[in-house]
């Protein structure tokens, strides 16, 4: 080698040297840099440890310590629960896939997870490890790891294959057993989990555990004294919802050993699942007692059984009903055992509750329906019964006794057994009755006519025929009505019927309407001299009695009725005084009938029949040749009473005397007055003839003739056909040939709209119409005759024609018409008449205060029918209750239920049911409503209505199960009603929201 070149070699070799030397200074330097940071990272300083790795990483050039400080930074980002760890490692992974740290990186991030107990990002990361690259002596410790982080994570079946892998290791066999035992546990594999925990019970890691689990597993594999021991061994040692959940097994199995004393101190310790027992727990606590005859407390649980609908709920319903009847609550007892047999679990329940259900309806009534309807369902349900002969008793007895005579008599009428045609006797006769005091006289009528079809018991056969002759009564037909009361008179055994007392009455009554004084006289002398203590009967008696004598012209003896009348002083004593005036003056007293006449003016100043004493007055002046006193009476009659029907009549007798005494001018005036303001009437017609004579005399016929024209309802030319025609119609009129008779006024009154018999055939002929039931006919002819100048038809068109406006609901023209017969009305019984229509037809408008007002003038009169005082009550009370004024409507329903029938004491009852519950007299409250649905159930909406208060009672005494029961029923029973479901809906979310908080059974209400 020559010099040059051994130099250049020396040269080469020093320039190689030194760049190894200044290489291995930089890696022995970066070394030691990353060996700082994994110091650094051992010792958990992450932050800093990640910060040094990230700086080797970014000044090294190599790949490997790159790959190396990737892991760490990721690693350290990891444990620093940084954002964005989970990227660092994939990116790692992605960055250096042939990194020997790939897998240590997924299994170490996993670990990290998983000793945090961080489980779900543990199994992420453990699904990513491969587990063929694991190392042997960490396989064991992955297995567990990765089973127990799917177990953690709810994943059974991935759970079982990692921990089977090491159920036999040493380190983690335990507790891969205890897992495995507490999965087939969960899975109810109770034998699998028995025998897991039986290989892990002596190790002292567990044994605290599985002492509930074992006591658990004991019982539910239905080892029940061997449950018992472990849960009592395990109490002392338990916190508070451990205590719960134990007391609950030992309750439980002591109750599946029947050993109930035992059971109900643990199963009242028991909390419940979050606070809240369901109707499982609730039942059987409840049954617990009801086994040792503590009845009080097993309501207390058995009624917290909401919303329950399977076999355990059956069971508690139908011994709920037990408990109630042990404790004599049967109204209770009723709705239990209805929801009982209501359910298809347990079908001997179900018949035995279902027999409980009807036997308890028969006893005290049922409000959801009637009380046949339940016992021939169970019949029907049930033919084959032991107890088919003590129900078909029981249903025979019930027709009569459920009062809900409507429904009976359908049920009734597919019977065809005697003893069921007894029953439809009584049924029929009852519903007659009903009908009768709701004034459906025809429909009662008809009842009567059914009842006497099935004559099998002679007392009833009696007591419909009097009841069918009273509705012949009211019906006008005193023919049939005066058959029937003697037909009753001649019955066997009718002394011991409470009928027997109105006989004399109505047959004297029959007998007046019909004309037959004498007998009418015969039969109210028999009354008042048997019933002398009846002083508002007898009263009407004598004032009847004396009107027979008076139309009879016994003048003498109707003084002596009437002076009876005056004496009792009950009603009508002004009719009395008038009428005896009047028979003094038949008599030919004249001065004592105008001294009594004098005495009657001044002594009844607000009588309707004043302005009838002052034209007799005046009349009687005129006879005693008194004109002056006369004419100064006539003119006192025409200030006061300007709208009285005797204005024509004294102002045609003004002018009669003013005629007579040569005074034409006078009586010309009078004569024109009558022909003007009072149009068509028979004062009218004869003013106008008077008039003729007047003008006769004087010679001025042209004048009377012009005069006469101006009159458009005097045609002097036609009056002549006039009369002829009109004369024909009211011949058939007076044969009783009612359609011919209508055909001839309708011709009389198309030929003379205006003729001289106008009025008098409208009235006839409204009169027709009406006695056909052809109201709206007969209406327009009424409103003629009301329209026209006050006349003798006047008042009676008035009542007909507001009839006919009250039955058709038209209340405003109804109040028109009997604001008009209120103040006109010359009968008293017509201003009442009046009155207690215009406050129902102004209940009706929602006219509330002109209600209660029209109500309140009522009440004032005195010795009024006990329907119109009960009326009036009813429009008192209903308007109070509609303004909000419930104080004056409890005690006008207090008023009203004393004597109210049907559907107005159903009502009364309602309401009073209603006031006891808003003063929290819970208990009375519902005491009214058992009477309510035991006497009027067929009124279904005070039924129904009356239920929701019963509901809303029982929540109140705490019975969550009655109160819910009845309103589901309401809602279920009633759809007609849907003001009453929609409220009953509301109050049974309130409740069920409200006991949802305690009972898990039940979907709250706002559900």
């Amino acid at each position: 080698m020559t010099l040059l070149k051994k130099h250049v070699l020396g040269i080469c070799l020093l320039l190689s040297s030194f760049l190894f030397a200044q290489k291995s200074a930089i890696y022995t330097s970066e070394f030691k840099e990353y060996q700082k940071a994994l110091t650094l990272y051992n010792n958990q300083q992450y932050k800093a440890a990640q910060s040094l790795f990230d700086d080797i990483k970014y000044e090294t050039e190599d790949e490997v310590l790159k790959s190396d400080c990737s892991y760490y930074i990721a690693n350290c980002a990891v444990r620093l629960n940084q954002k964005n760890a989970d990227d660092l490692i994939e990116d790692f992974v992605e960055e250096y896939p042939t990194s020997t740290k790939r897998n240590t990186a997924f299994l170490d991030v996993a670990d990290y997870y998983f000793e945090n107990s961080d489980y779900a990002y543990a199994r992420k990361w453990y699904q990513k490890v491969d587990e063929m690259s694991i190392a042997r002596a960490e396989q064991d410790r992955y297995n567990f790891n990765y089973g127990y982080s799917l177990y953690a994570t709810k994943n059974k079946n991935g759970a079982e294959k990692y921990l089977n892998r090491v159920k036999e290791n040493g380190e983690y066999g335990s507790q891969a057993k205890y897992y495995l035992g507490y999965m087939a546990y969960e899975g109810d594999d109770y034998d699998a989990a028995n025998e897991y925990f039986e290989a892990v019970s002596d190790n002292e890691k567990y044994k605290e555990k599985l002492n509930y689990y074992q006591a658990d597993l004991n019982f539910k594999l239905g080892k029940f004294e061997k449950a018992i021991e472990l849960a009592q061994e395990q109490l002392p040692k338990s916190n508070e919802e451990e205590t719960s959940e134990l007391s609950k097994i030992i309750g439980e199995s002591y109750f599946n050993l029947q050993k109930y004393a035992e059971a109900i101190p643990y199963l009242k310790a028991y909390k419940g699942k979050n606070g809240r027992w369901n109707n499982t727990d609730f039942y059987q606590l409840g049954y617990a007692y009801y086994k040792q005859d503590d009845f009080e407390n097993a309501i207390s649980e058995f009624n917290k059984i909401i919303d329950g609908n399977n076999s355990v709920a059956q069971n508690a319903y139908y011994h709920l009903g037990e408990s109630y009847i042990n404790l004599d609550k049967k109204p209770e007892a009723l709705n239990a055992f209805r929801n009982a047999s209501q359910m298809n679990f347990d079908d001997t329940i179900k018949e035995d509750a279902w027999l409980n259900y009807a036997k308890i309806s028969y006893e005290i009534g049922n409000p959801y329906q009637s009380v046949p309807q339940v016992l021939a369902g169970y019949l029907e349900a049930y033919p084959k019964t032991a107890y088919k002969e003590e129900i078909e008793t029981l249903l025979i007895d019930s027709y009569i006794t459920s009062k809900n005579y409507k429904e009976a008599l359908n049920l009734l009428e597919k019977k065809n057994s005697f003893e069921n045609k007894l029953a439809y006797q009584k049924v029929a006769f009852y519903r007659g009755i009903e009908l009768y005091n709701e004034d459906r006289y025809s429909e009662a009528l008809e009842m009567f006519e059914n009842s006497l079809k099935q004559p099998r018991d002679n007392a009833y056969v009696a007591r419909a025929t009097f009841w069918k002759a009273e509705t012949d009564y009211n019906l006008t037909n005193y023919n049939e009505a005066l058959i029937g009361f003697k037909q009753f008179k001649q019955q066997e055994g009718i002394s011991d019927t409470p009928e027997i007392e109105n006989l004399d009455y109505n047959l004297a009554y029959t007998y007046f309407k019909l004309k037959d004084y004498n007998q009418a006289s015969t039969y109210f002398r028999t009354f008042i001299d048997a019933k002398k203590e009846d002083k508002l009967r007898v009263n009407d008696a004598y004032l009847r009695l004396g009107d027979g004598y008076f139309v009879s012209s016994d003048y003498s003896n109707a003084i002596s009725a009437y002076d009876k009348a005056i004496s009792i002083n009950e009603i009508e004593t002004d009719y009395a005084s008038f009428q005896k005036a009047m028979s003094h003056g038949y008599m030919g007293k004249a001065s004592t009938k105008i001294k009594e006449l004098n005495t009657f003016i001044i002594g009844y100043p607000k009588s309707g029949l004043r302005d009838d004493a002052m034209y007799e007055l005046a009349n009687s002046y005129v006879k005693a040749n008194e004109m002056d006193k006369a004419m100064s009476m006539y003119d006192r009659l025409n200030s006061e009473y300007k709208r009285s029907a005797f204005i024509s009549k004294s102002l045609l007798r003004q002018g009669l005397i003013h005629y007579n005494a040569s005074e034409n001018e006078r009586a010309l005036s009078k004569f024109k007055k009558v022909a003007r303001d009072f149009a068509g009437s028979q004062e009218s017609i004869q003013a106008v003839s008077t008039v003729r004579l007047i003008y006769i005399d004087l010679g001025l016929v042209d004048e009377y003739a012009r005069w006469v024209k101006t009159l458009d309802y005097v045609e002097v030319t036609d009056a002549e056909l006039d009369n002829t025609t009109y004369l024909a119609a009211e011949k058939q009129y007076l044969d009783g040939d009612t359609d011919e008779a209508i055909r001839q006024f309708n011709k009389y009154l198309n030929a003379f709209p205006n003729g001289i018999h106008a009025l008098k055939s409208h009235f006839y002929l409204a009169q027709l119409y009406y006695k056909k039931d052809l109201f709206d006919n007969a209406k327009p002819h009424y409103k003629a005759v009301v329209n026209a100048a006050k006349n003798e038809y006047t008042e009676q068109a008035t009542v007909k024609l507001s009839e006919i406006y009250l039955n058709n609901s038209e209340w405003m023209e109804a109040i028109s018409v009997l604001k008009q017969l209120e103040t006109e009305a010359d009968y008293p019984q017509n201003i009442i008449y009046a009155q207690s229509n215009l406050m129902n037809a102004h209940y009706q408008t929602k006219d509330y205060t002109e209600a209660e007002s029209y109500a309140e003038k009522v009440l004032s009169k005195s010795n009024l029918d006990t329907k119109i005082k009960n009326d009036a009550q009813l429009i008192i009370a209903r308007s109070a209750i509609e303004t909000g004024n419930e104080e004056k409507a409890k005690s006008a329903y207090a008023q009203v239920q004393k004597t109210a029938s049907g559907s107005v004491a159903a009502e009364a009852l309602y309401y009073n049911a209603y006031f006891k519950n808003k003063e929290g007299k819970h208990a009375a409250s519902n005491t009214v409503i058992q009477k309510l649905a035991k006497d009027y159930s067929s009124y279904k909406l005070y039924s129904a209505k009356g239920l929701i208060v019963m509901a809303k009672n029982y929540y109140a005494l705490d019975d969550a199960f009655q109160a819910t029961y009845i309103l589901e029923s309401v809602i279920s029973s009633f759809p007609e009603f849907e003001d009453v479901v929609a409220e009953a809906r509301a109050e049974l979310n309130k409740i069920k929201s409200e006991e949802a908080k305690t009972n898990s059974s039940i979907e709250s209400g706002d559900n």
